[in-house]
């Protein structure tokens, strides 16, 4: 039996709907629920679970849709009524706090003072918003994903000619004058500037910098696309060099992005190179360890935050691979190899955070002879089937196909578990790889919500007479509410050895798949 009702003019934020809909998915009886706004890309999921209706027909963007499949009508008034006290709870939750203006012009005219706006619309109705912003001489931080690039481009242009940062579209981590924002940690105040094209990679590198002794100044993300495309041709990231060139409480700048466009890449170093300040650049797929001036080039992200705690320091950085003495880490390998079985040969990585799965593949690529993804560089190593794993796969389930319909796994880690489950069976898996990032607007505790899915896993392989290996690693501080601390003693509870970076985890996997290899 299925129920569609139509709620008119009723928004709420998309992530809190996920949110619901995961929620009443978990009820006995209940075969699908989508709770989401009107959206064109809803109602084609709605209809992809074979339901349909004049209530769907009618939705519209500022609608809510509640879609629900059970077996029985009382199961389905049961799920509805479940929906009805969720959204009852959101809107007590709102009483008394935050006053929600009318729109956003209203919002402007009410706090005239207010310069940085974070905007988070359906994609489609994201560039009509972003220039009502800057028009009224607002900072953008877009969290907005689904942004065409043709928008992309003539919306940073006018911030540009408006003197306005625009970060995003798809731009999910800042740090603006210590203030964490959307999916960001709690680090110490300091002197490092970071300008970031990823969001996981602006988190890695801040909280280390904060672990290893230093400090954030401000940390800009500007969208994955500002460096990676041509046409966009970094101006974020070119907008933000020259902002923290001038700003007094910077003394070493930091450049991070996924795999940049070679001529935007060349834009991006001239900038940093005329600047003057000391200045620390990793850009994946094109490391190289050296200095030319005031430029350091990192080979990971670890060596990025490293790297540029000292030359802020005015110290000579000192390379580190490991923070374990090489006993301790030839121990980890012996006692994790020991009992791996013959028939064990593959590497699995289940990742929530993009560039942390792009620089486990890096690390691990080539000692592999190649590792299959959703995105890979090489396009002989794409899945075949994104839901389906392959000989050595390293996934993001962040990515956009694996989560359609559902919140990204930082929020609602079920996307990695139920991947997981999946794959509980499968007797060639030698070695599982994680991330585990917490901070602001993640799960509250995502190493709680993995750590059933690893001992299932691991105990699976037992029960086979093999032996499962898992490593992870930690992306946060002790500021954050999850606390790291609190969350590797879970992860080791599960049995998951726990480095002390994503680069650290990557280099252990690597020692342990060529010890397995050369037997």
């Amino acid at each position: 039996m299925q129920r569609i009702i139509l709620r008119k003019d009723s928004y709420y934020d998309s992530v809190f709907l996920m949110l619901i809909s995961t929620d009443v998915k978990k009820m006995e009886g209940v075969t699908d629920a989508v709770v989401a706004m009107g959206t064109e890309m809803n109602r084609d999921l709605i209809q992809d679970m074979g339901m349909s209706g004049p209530e769907l027909k009618n939705a519209g963007p500022n609608d809510l849709i509640i879609s629900l499949k059970a077996g029985k009508k009382a199961l389905l008034d049961e799920a509805e009524a479940l929906v009805e006290q969720l959204l009852k709870k959101k809107a007590s939750q709102g009483e008394g706090s935050t006053y929600r203006h009318s729109s956003s012009s209203a919002a402007y005219e009410a706090d005239p003072d207010s310069n940085l706006v974070i905007i988070s619309v359906p994609g489609e109705h994201a560039p009509r918003e972003v220039r009502k912003a800057l028009m009224a001489d607002k900072h953008v931080m877009l969290f907005s994903d689904n942004v065409g690039l043709e928008d992309e481009v003539k919306l940073k242009t006018l911030a540009r000619e408006r003197g306005l940062l625009l970060m995003g579209p798809d731009c999910g981590t800042a740090i603006i004058n210590g203030k964490p924002l959307c999916f960001a940690n709690v680090v110490a105040e300091g002197n490092i500037g970071v300008v970031s094209a990823s969001g996981t990679g602006l988190q890695e590198v801040t909280t280390l910098i904060s672990r290893h002794g230093g400090g954030v100044s401000q940390g800009i993300g500007t969208g994955g696309r500002d460096l990676k495309s041509e046409e966009v041709g970094g101006s974020t990231t070119l907008m933000a060099i020259d902002a923290l060139k001038a700003d007094p409480d910077t003394a070493a700048i930091v450049v991070i992005s996924k795999p940049p466009a070679a001529k935007v890449a060349d834009k991006v170093i001239k900038a940093l190179k005329k600047a003057g300040k000391p200045a620390v650049v990793h850009l994946i797929g094109m490391e190289k360890r050296s200095t030319e001036g005031n430029l350091h080039y990192a080979a990971n992200l670890e060596e990025t935050a490293r790297m540029a705690v000292a030359v802020a320091a005015g110290k000579t950085y000192r390379p580190v691979l490991f923070d374990a003495d090489e006993k301790e880490i030839e121990a980890i390998v012996d006692r994790e190899t020991a009992a791996i079985g013959s028939r064990q040969k593959y590497l699995r990585g289940y990742f929530t955070g993009g560039t942390l799965t792009d620089e486990a593949v890096f690390v691990l690529n080539d000692a592999l002879d190649g590792i299959y993804s959703f995105d890979p560089v090489d396009p002989a190593y794409k899945l075949k089937d994104p839901q389906v794993s392959q000989k050595h796969t390293i996934v993001d389930l962040g990515e956009d196909v694996f989560t359609v319909g559902r919140p990204h796994p930082m929020i609602d880690p079920s996307t990695r578990t139920d991947r997981m489950d999946r794959e509980v069976e499968d007797q060639e898996i030698a070695v599982v790889m994680l991330d585990c990032v917490i901070g602001y607007g993640s799960h509250p505790d995502p190493a709680g919500a993995v750590a059933p899915a690893i001992r299932a896993m691991k105990s699976a392989a037992e029960k086979r007479g093999a032996y499962l290996s898992v490593v992870a690693s930690v992306t946060g501080t002790e500021g954050d509410f999850q606390n790291i601390e609190a969350q590797r003693r879970t992860l080791e509870s599960a049995g998951a050895v726990v480095m002390p970076s994503n680069h650290q985890a990557a280099q252990l996997v690597l020692r342990i798949m060529n010890r397995l290899n050369s037997r």
